[in-house]
């Protein structure tokens, strides 16, 4: 880890008090600070919280909020629920994967995206639908992934699609 990295970490420890109920928050605030949780950072949150790194792995693969691998800027979940299956959002994943030049779901080389395949997203009536970090995409279709992609990867983000999608031209 960096000199930076470790300050960061030291940072986020200080504000948590030494014990076992502090661990789910100060795993959240690592998340958030590294985009996933690094293994030499989980050594030292056991040490700190004295919680062997089994339990810690355990409370890090039990939540879906957590990676152990880091992920992209921004995370893409596409639902391919029953609803959003018969409506189309295969296509949009195989597209999405294309516009990405992944050969499956997981994270960018830039790690700008990280795609993710998800169950259900509970928008059935707005089906086909993707969600990006924390704004939801209804109505997506092929032509429309360009688009979304373009406007996260300036930077300016997304703001969630009005539920017609007509924000967002076809190709």
């Amino acid at each position: 880890m960096t000199q930076t990295e470790t300050e960061t970490v030291e940072t986020i420890l200080g504000r948590f008090e030494d014990t076992q109920a502090s661990l789910i928050p100060l795993l959240q605030e690592i998340q958030s600070a590294f985009n996933y949780l690094p293994q030499p950072v989980l050594r030292q949150v056991s040490e700190r919280l004295h919680v062997s790194l089994p339990q810690i792995y355990h409370v890090a693969t039990f939540y879906n909020c957590f990676s152990l691998k880091p992920v992209g800027k921004h995370v893409i979940q596409v639902c391919l629920g029953t609803a959003c299956h018969v409506r189309g959002a295969p296509r949009v994943m195989d597209r999405l994967l294309r516009d990405l030049k992944l050969g499956q779901a997981g994270t960018t080389a830039d790690c700008q995206f990280t795609v993710r395949a998800v169950r259900c997203i509970g928008c059935c009536g707005l089906a086909p639908v993707l969600r990006v970090d924390s704004s939801t995409h209804p109505h997506m279709t092929q032509g429309k992934v360009k688009g979304m992609l373009k406007r996260y990867s300036n930077g300016s983000g997304a703001a969630a699609m009005t539920p017609s999608g007509a924000d967002d031209a076809e190709d």
